[in-house]
């Protein structure tokens, strides 16, 4: 049976929500509108391998963007790519140092990459209350020596603003935290063209834990948490290499390998 063709959309209705913008992949992909059943079939993937759609991860973006195409009437609900028709969706998981480091492809595409701790710790408040247990402040200024060269970017200005929110117990990011000032240093250095000018990780993140109002001992609700904005805020829907959603992530683990 053929496929229903999308109509073509006036002129005065919206362009359509492409691969390419939401996704860094090659132009056969990225400009493919984002259909529903590619949404569907990636939400499908995860569910199966991951045991639930991640938040903020793909085939949320996905989601989002295939409403909006099917709202805007560029394409009927029912619609589908050639590329995921062909050659499908895949999400693969395999461990590395007790990360377990998830990839998601449309065909041959990949779409995200990011890494979650595993397993889930679950510390005692005696494991809390140890004087060696690893706090998400000590974690932020390992980030400094992993990715101390790294100038701060907007994903890594998030992760840090959702690390020190877990740290302190807030909704908010305080003013004059270390939130606030790599946000600032991301701002500044979007608008930098020297490299040399640039604020690296290792100037907002040498002295963290002197720069929280309060810490806390890292576990993987913070690691999940922390990375997840750190995905949603990088254009290629990833982890940064030794970055602050890793470094938080490897000091959960160490907390449940030492205290269970």
């Amino acid at each position: 049976m053929a496929q229903e063709q999308p109509r073509r959309p006036p002129e005065s209705e919206q362009d359509p929500v492409k691969y390419g913008d939401v996704f860094t992949v090659s132009v056969g992909l990225a400009n493919k509108p984002i259909a529903p059943q590619d949404a569907a079939a990636t939400q499908s993937a995860e569910t199966q391998m991951l045991g639930k759609t991640q938040k903020g991860g793909p085939a949320a973006v996905m989601q989002s963007a295939a409403s909006k195409n099917v709202e805007a009437g560029v394409l009927p609900p029912g619609a589908v790519t050639d590329v995921v028709r062909n050659e499908g969706v895949t999400v693969t998981k395999s461990e590395v140092d007790g990360t377990s480091i998830i990839n998601e492809s449309v065909g041959d595409e990949v779409v995200g990459q990011y890494a979650e701790p595993a397993p889930p710790p679950v510390l005692s408040p005696e494991a809390a209350a140890a004087g060696d247990a690893i706090t998400i402040g000590e974690a932020l200024e390992a980030t400094a020596l992993s990715a101390g060269n790294k100038p701060v970017d907007q994903s890594d200005a998030a992760a840090i603003q959702a690390a020190e929110m877990r740290a302190i117990g807030s909704n908010e990011t305080p003013p004059g935290g270390v939130g606030a000032e790599a946000q600032s240093a991301a701002a500044w250095n979007a608008l930098s063209m020297s490299p040399e000018d640039k604020t690296s990780i290792a100037d907002v993140l040498g002295d963290a834990t002197a720069k929280l109002s309060d810490d806390k001992v890292a576990t993987t609700r913070d690691a999940k948490d922390v990375i997840a904005v750190e995905i949603r805020n990088n254009p290629e829907m990833a982890t940064a290499l030794g970055g602050v959603g890793e470094s938080v992530a490897t000091a959960a683990r160490l907390n449940q390998s030492r205290y269970g």
